[in-house]
This record gives C-alpha cells, sequence and structure tokens, in this order.
C-alpha cells in the first residue's frame, strides 16, 4: 500500500501568522468561482455582471463559513457543543460540513436574489455550475491535511493507503477482525481507501463536468441547479460507503452514515426538481 505523506498542515508561517494548506484549498475554491463566473459572463450566459459576481462572492463566502459551521455543531457533534458552547467559535480546530455550508449559500443566494431582484431559481443556476471545482479543491485540502480517510479494504489495490494519522481507527478495526490484526501486526497500519480522492474525482471534477456541459445550452429555470443538487448528493451517497464513518456517530440507521442521510434529500429533490421543472417548461411552450 501507498503510504499517506503527512504534509505539514501548514504552509507558510511567519512568527505567529500561519497560512495552512486547508485554508488555501478555499482560497482557491473562491479564485475558480471567480474565474468560471467571468467566462459565463463573457459568453452571456450569466445573471451576474462583474461587479455583482464579486458581490455575491462575499455573501456566499459568508454562507459557506457561517453554514458550514452551523452545519458542523447541529448534524455532527451538537451534544459536545451544547456542554461547550464555547467551542463553537474555536473554528481553527477544524469542523465545518458541506450540507451545512450548502444551506448557508442557498439563504445567502436568496437574500442577494431579494436585493437586486434577481429570481432565485435562475440565481442557482448561474451558480450551480460554478461550485464543483471549489469542492474538488476543498478535498485536496482534506488529503493533504489526511483528515477523513477511508474504510479498510481487502482489495488488493494498487492505490490503497495507509494513513499513519488512523493508527487509534486501525487498532479498533483490528481488534475485530484476525486478518486485519496480522496486517497491522505486519505493517504497522491498515490500508484504507483514500476516500479524499474519490470525492475530488466524483464530486468535484465529474460533477463540474456534467454540470458545465449541461448548462451550456439553454435550459429550464432550476433544472441546472437541480442537476447539481442531485448529482452532489449521489456522487456523495456512494463515496460514503468508501469513507470512514465519523468515529463519534458511527453507521446510523440501515447502516449508513450521517453524510449518506444527509444526501438523501439532495437525491430525491434533484430528482424531483430536475423533472418539474422540465415538464413545467414543456406545459409552458404548448
Amino acid at each position: 500500500m501507498i503510504i499517506h505523506p503527512q504534509f505539514d498542515p501548514v504552509l507558510i508561517s511567519i512568527g505567529p501568522l500561519a497560512i495552512r494548506w486547508y485554508a488555501l484549498s478555499y482560497i482557491v475554491g473562491f479564485i475558480l468561482f471567480t474565474i468560471l463566473g467571468r467566462r459565463r459572463i463573457a459568453q452571456g450566459n450569466s445573471v451576474f455582471t462583474k461587479e455583482m459576481l464579486d458581490d455575491f462572492l462575499t455573501w456566499g463566502i459568508l454562507g459557506v463559513i457561517l453554514g458550514g459551521r452551523i452545519g458542523y455543531v447541529l448534524f455532527y457533534k451538537f451534544s459536545d457543543y451544547l456542554a461547550n458552547p464555547l467551542d463553537i467559535f474555536k473554528v481553527w480546530e477544524g469542523g465545518m460540513s458541506f450540507h451545512g455550508g450548502f444551506l448557508g449559500v442557498v439563504v445567502a443566494m436568496w437574500l442577494f436574489g431579494r436585493k437586486h431582484n434577481i429570481s432565485i431559481l435562475k440565481l442557482m443556476d448561474t451558480v450551480a455550475p460554478l461550485v464543483p471545482l471549489g469542492l474538488a479543491s476543498g478535498r485536496i485540502g482534506n488529503f493533504i491535511n489526511g483528515e477523513l480517510w477511508g474504510r479498510v479494504t481487502e482489495l488488493n489495490a494498487f492505490w490503497a493507503m495507509g494513513f499513519p494519522q488512523a493508527r487509534y481507527e486501525d487498532a479498533e478495526a483490528a481488534a475485530h477482525n484476525p486478518l486485519w490484526a496480522e496486517w497491522l501486526q505486519q505493517y504497522g497500519m491498515l490500508p484504507r481507501h483514500p476516500s479524499q480522492l474519490y470525492q475530488f474525482a466524483f464530486e468535484g471534477i465529474c460533477l463540474f463536468v456534467i454540470v458545465w456541459i449541461f448548462s451550456k445550452k439553454p435550459r429550464p429555470a432550476g433544472q441546472t441547479a437541480a442537476l447539481f443538487l442531485g448529482g452532489y448528493g449521489l456522487f456523495r451517497f456512494i463515496a460514503e460507503f468508501a469513507r470512514q464513518p465519523d468515529d463519534y456517530l458511527g453507521l446510523l440507521t440501515l447502516g449508513l452514515s450521517m453524510g449518506q442521510w444527509l444526501s438523501v434529500p439532495m437525491i430525491v429533490l434533484g430528482v424531483i426538481g430536475f423533472i418539474w421543472f422540465g415538464r413545467k417548461n414543456n406545459v409552458a411552450k404548448a
């Protein structure tokens, strides 16, 4: 198996100021959003002007950060934060939820649309193709940090990866499986799926290609956003089968992870929305 290189999470340190790889991944995501947004404006396929795009980016950043943090608190470690509410503000210790960040951006779009008198559906259709590459950048940040690693795999896969950061989870897994106990004794760690890279490929690159190509042609209002919603939910649901569940939650009802349960509504609403908006457009044409 390949051994995770254990990158230093700090990219540059100048005195007390430290720039972390994970923070850089967010910055890269926002830059990519701007570049793609300006390209769509130049093509005449956007509800934004350049000034509006820059303005919306500020709203979107706030939605991502506030929604992501609040979502993590509510969805993943509510009881812990309820006991220690001041820990909510310790964002430097990590803890962000994509699903919470997604809801935060939806709220930001709703407020921005009201301010500029733009249809929320058209605004979501404009934003959706600009998001996946930012998600891909975030997953690279997860990989560099050596976090959100995958489950142990018994597949003889050349890409299986040992994560030194997962030694505690390796020992727990080996305690319940004689084969894994033998592997752990022999190699010092267990082969795991590099699930961060799976999510980079599917939720990031594949989703970007699908939504970007689909949205290049005129589509019924809301359909591009529905495609993104359902597509992300589906790719995330699949990737979660290879991702190690959070140790403080484990697997929930029906053996699904929290990430999968949060993705189910996205898949359902995405499919319904895609069909509904398409039919609604056909009725209008008739």
